[in-house]
C-alpha cells in the first residue's frame, strides 16, 4: 500500500507552496495602496468580482474589499478563517489588512469589540510563510498582551485560523510553574504570544534564547504596554530586538507620542483610526447612564441593581482587589439569588482562567465582580449585558476599555457608571470626549439599603471584618494616589459614613491620609497684622476648618500646640491658645561660639570657720603642720583609685543598660516593620489600573520564603512558628540575667 505521504508528494507540495507564494507577492505588490491612504475611502468592491490573477501582467485589487476571500493571503490562512467562521472583514480589519500585507508598520485604534485581532494575526500567519520560517529558524513572532486572560484569548484565536499552517506556537504568561519545561522548548517555537514579565523572564534566564530574526512584533492594547508601568520591562525587551522588523500596534485608545513610537523603532507607521469621524468614541449599539449615588450609598445601590437584573449577565467593576473580595463574600453571604463570581489579579492563574471561562460559557444568568484586569480586550462571547462601574475609573481610556466588554460587534449592551458628587467632573470629560452618556439621579425609593445588615455578618464571620477594613483602606488609597485632583479629592470623601456603610464598627485608622492632613496643618501660616496682639491676630483665622472626619482633632493639636513653662518648685504652667503663636518654620539652630578669652568660673571651699580655702584644700596634707597648702599624695592616690572603680562599674551598668536599650530598639522596629508589611499587603493594590504584576511591578516588601519541601504554605508557618517560639521561650528577666553573667566572664 502506497504512503499518502511519499517524497514525490512533498516535493509536489512544496513546488505548490512556492508557486502560491510567488502568486501572493506579485498580488501584494500590484494592488500595494498607496501610503498613507485609508481603505475604508475606496469604493467598496462588489461580492462577485474575480479574485487573484487576471492576466499574466495584472491582478484583482485587494485594497476597499470587504471579504477575507478577496484578500491576497494563503490557502491555508483562508481555510482557518472559513472554519472558525470568518467571512466578512470589520471596518479596523478593511482599513489595516491591505497595508499589513505590505509589510508597513501599523498604529491602529478603533473601538472595543471591533476584530483588531485578526487585524494582526493575518499579518503574522501570512509574513511567515512567505519566508518559508520552519522550526529550525526560531522566534519569528511575538505577540505581547498586558493581561494573562487577553494572551490566552488570543492564543485560541491563533490557534483556530493557524491550525492548517505548521508552524509552532507557545503561550508564556506568569503565574504557572512550569517555567523549566518552557525553558526547554522556547527555541523550538515560532510564534510566542506572551506577557512582557514572562518573557523578559525568559530573555534574561533561558539559555540561547534569541530573537536576532524577529520578523513580526504586535502589541495588543499597546497604550497600556507602553504606559508607565510596564516601560522598563519593555525598554528590555526592545533592546533584545532586531531594528529591521514589522512593527503592529493595536489598540481601542491609541498612542501617538513620539518617544513612544521612537522607542519601537517604527518607520513611517500608518495611523490607522477605523472610528476617528464617528459621533461616538464608544459603540453604538451601546446604551450608557451615570448615577449620581453618594459613597456611603453604593453598595445599597450595587445590590438594588443586581436585584432588579436576576435574569442578566452583569460585570461590576471595583477599584481593588480587597474591594473584590469584600463585596463578593458579604454579597454571597446575602444570597441575592444570582450566581456570583470574582476575579483579580492576586488570584492564582488556573482559577482566573477558570473562573474567566465559566463566566463565558456556563451561566445565562450571572454577577461576576472584578479589577481592571478584566477592563481590556476580554471577549465574553458578547455575553454581557450590563457592565456596572461602581468605582470611577482613573480616565476617559478607562472607561473606553471597562464598556468595551458588552455591546461588541453587532450585539447591545448597557454600561451604568456610579459618580459621587465630587467626581461630577469626570462626566464632563467623558462628554468632551465624544461619550453619549446620561446622567440621572438615584431612585432612592427603590434602593434596598443593606449596610444595616453588614454589621451583623462582620460579628458572626471572623473573616468578613478585616476583609472590610482593608477594603476600606485600599478604596481611600485607590483615590488618594490619582492623579487628576480635579475628580478624585480624598479630602473631600464621608469617611466615616462610607465606614459604616461596609458594617465596621469604628474608622479604621488610616495612616497615609492622616501625614497627608498634617503636612496641611503645619503649611498653614497666618499672616500677622503689626500693633495687633497674637490672640487677635489668632481670632482673624478662618473659622472654617476642612471637613476631615474624625482626623479633625489632629489639624488643631498640630496648629494649635500648648507650650509648658516651668515655675518655681517644678510647677508647669499651661499656656493657653492665645499666649502665644506657634512658629510655622523652625530656623536653623546657630553654632555655639565659644570665647577663650571671657572668665571662668573658680570652685571655692570654704572651712569650718567660713573662710575660704583654695582649689584641692580637701586633699591638702593637714598633718605636717605647714601654713602653706601641700597635697597629700595617697590621698589623692586613693582618691582616684575609687573614681575608677566606681566609673568601672558604672560602665559595666551603662554597657548593660545599652545593649537592651538597643535589643528593645531592634525589637521595636522588627514589629513596625512586620505591621507596615502586612498594611502595605493590605493596601497595594492595584489600585488604579491592574497590571497584572508580570512587568516592571516595583515591589516595596520581600517575600516570603517558601519551603518547596511541603505541598502548602504549612512549612512556612512552620519556620514562622518556629522562630517566634525560639523569641518567646526566654522572657526578659532571663536574659538580663544571662547578659549579666557573660559581662561577668568577660571581667574576670
Amino acid at each position: 500500500m502506497r504512503r499518502p505521504k511519499s517524497k514525490q508528494f512533498r516535493k509536489q507540495n512544496r513546488l505548490s507552496e512556492v508557486q502560491e507564494i510567488e502568486l501572493l507577492e506579485s498580488w501584494t505588490e500590484f494592488g500595494k495602496p498607496d501610503s498613507g491612504s485609508n481603505p475604508l475611502s475606496l469604493p467598496p468592491l462588489p461580492s462577485d468580482a474575480p479574485v487573484g490573477r487576471m492576466d499574466e501582467n495584472s491582478f484583482s485589487s485587494y485594497a476597499g474589499c470587504k471579504k477575507f476571500s478577496q484578500l491576497p493571503i494563503s490557502q491555508k490562512t483562508k481555510d482557518g478563517l472559513r472554519q472558525s467562521k470568518y467571512i466578512k472583514m470589520t471596518e479596523i480589519q478593511r482599513a489595516s489588512l491591505p497595508h499589513a500585507l505590505c509589510g508597513r508598520d501599523i498604529l491602529g485604534a478603533a473601538k472595543t469589540g471591533s476584530g483588531k485581532t485578526l487585524a494582526f494575526i493575518i499579518p503574522v500567519l501570512e509574513k511567515l510563510y512567505r519566508v518559508r520560517w520552519g522550526p529550525e529558524d526560531g522566534v519569528g513572532s511575538i505577540i505581547i498582551s498586558p493581561t494573562r486572560e487577553l494572551a490566552g484569548q488570543l492564543f485560541e484565536v491563533l490557534k483556530s485560523v493557524g491550525k492548517h499552517h505548521g508552524f509552532s506556537a507557545g503561550l508564556l504568561i506568569g503565574g504557572r510553574k512550569d517555567v523549566d519545561a518552557e525553558k526547554e522548548h522556547v527555541n523550538e517555537l515560532n510564534i510566542l504570544v506572551c506577557t512582557p514579565g514572562r518573557l523578559l523572564q525568559h530573555m534574561d534566564e533561558t539559555p540561547n534564547f534569541d530573537c536576532s530574526q524577529l520578523q513580526v512584533l504586535v502589541l495588543d492594547e499597546a497604550d497600556r504596554i507602553l504606559d508607565v508601568g510596564f516601560k522598563s520591562a519593555l525598554n528590555a525587551i526592545v533592546s533584545q530586538l532586531p531594528k529591521r522588523r514589522q512593527t503592529l500596534l493595536f489598540s481601542a485608545t491609541q498612542t501617538n507620542l513620539v518617544q513612544d513610537l521612537a522607542r519601537l523603532s517604527l518607520k513611517d507607521p500608518e495611523y490607522i483610526s477605523a472610528h476617528a469621524e464617528c459621533e461616538t468614541a464608544t459603540p453604538n449599539r451601546l446604551h450608557q447612564t451615570a448615577i449620581i449615588v453618594p459613597l456611603d450609598q453604593k453598595l445599597d445601590m450595587l445590590w438594588s441593581f443586581v436585584k432588579a437584573h436576576l435574569n442578566s449577565r452583569i460585570l461590576v467593576f471595583l477599584s481593588s482587589c480587597k474591594q473584590v473580595k469584600f463585596v463578593f463574600e458579604a454579597f454571597k453571604k446575602l444570597r441575592p439569588g444570582i450566581p456570583l463570581k470574582c476575579l483579580h489579579g492576586r488570584m492564582k492563574q488556573e482559577r482566573r482562567m477558570g473562573i474567566y471561562s465559566q463566566f463565558c460559557e456556563k451561566d445565562k444568568r450571572s454577577v461576576l465582580f472584578s479589577t481592571d484586569v478584566a477592563s481590556r480586550g476580554l471577549d465574553f462571547n458578547k455575553a454581557v449585558d450590563y457592565v456596572v462601574q461602581v468605582d470611577c475609573p482613573e480616565d476617559v481610556a478607562a472607561y473606553i476599555h471597562r464598556v468595551g466588554r458588552t455591546a461588541r460587534y453587532l450585539c447591545g449592551g448597557s454600561s451604568v457608571l456610579f459618580l459621587m458628587p465630587s467626581e461630577i467632573k469626570m462626566l464632563e470629560k467623558l462628554q468632551e470626549k465624544k461619550i453619549p452618556i446620561q446622567s440621572k439621579k438615584a431612585n432612592t425609593k427603590k434602593l434596598q439599603a443593606i449596610s444595616g445588615l453588614l454589621a451583623p455578618l462582620l460579628a458572626k464571620y471572623n473573616n468578613l471584618q478585616p476583609l472590610a477594613q482593608r477594603a476600606f483602606i485600599t478604596y481611600l488609597k485607590s483615590i488618594y494616589i490619582q492623579r487628576d485632583k480635579d475628580v478624585f479629592d480624598v479630602m473631600k470623601l464621608p469617611i466615616d459614613e462610607f465606614s459604616a456603610s461596609l458594617g465596621l464598627p469604628m474608622t479604621p485608622k488610616i495612616r497615609f491620609l492622616k501625614q497627608k492632613i498634617k503636612s496641611k496643618a503645619v503649611s498653614v501660616e497666618p499672616s500677622l497684622q503689626p500693633g495687633i496682639s497674637p490672640k487677635e491676630n489668632l481670632l482673624k483665622l478662618p473659622k472654617e476648618m476642612p471637613d476631615i472626619g474624625k482626623f479633625e482633632e489632629d489639624v488643631v493639636d498640630d496648629i494649635f500646640l500648648k507650650g509648658k513653662e516651668t515655675l518655681y518648685g517644678g510647677e508647669e504652667k499651661t499656656t493657653e491658645i492665645g499666649d502665644f503663636m506657634p512658629a510655622t518654620k523652625v530656623s536653623k539652630k546657630k553654632k555655639l561660639k565659644i570665647n577663650i578669652h571671657k572668665p571662668g568660673g573658680k570652685r571655692v571651699v570654704f572651712d569650718e570657720e567660713c573662710n575660704p580655702l583654695p582649689p584641692l584644700a580637701t586633699l591638702a596634707d593637714t598633718k605636717s603642720g605647714n601654713s602653706s597648702v601641700q597635697l597629700d599624695v595617697d590621698l589623692v592616690n586613693r582618691r582616684y583609685a575609687e573614681m575608677r572603680e566606681e566609673m568601672k562599674q558604672q560602665d559595666k551598668e551603662d554597657k548593660l543598660r545599652d545593649r537592651q536599650r538597643r535589643k528593645e530598639l531592634r525589637m521595636k522596629k522588627k514589629m513596625k516593620w512586620k505591621r507596615q508589611r502586612e498594611e502595605e499587603d493590605v493596601e497595594g493594590e492595584d489600585d488604579g489600573l491592574e497590571s497584572d504584576g508580570e512587568a516592571s511591578v516595583k515591589r516595596v516588601n520581600k517575600r516570603s520564603k517558601i519551603y518547596f519541601d511541603s505541598d502548602n504554605d504549612d512549612g512556612e508557618r512552620k519556620k514562622e512558628d518556629k522562630v517566634s517560639l525560639n523569641a518567646d521561650s526566654i522572657s526578659l528577666a532571663e536574659q538580663e540575667e544571662l547578659a549579666l553573667k557573660l559581662l561577668g566572664s568577660m571581667n574576670s
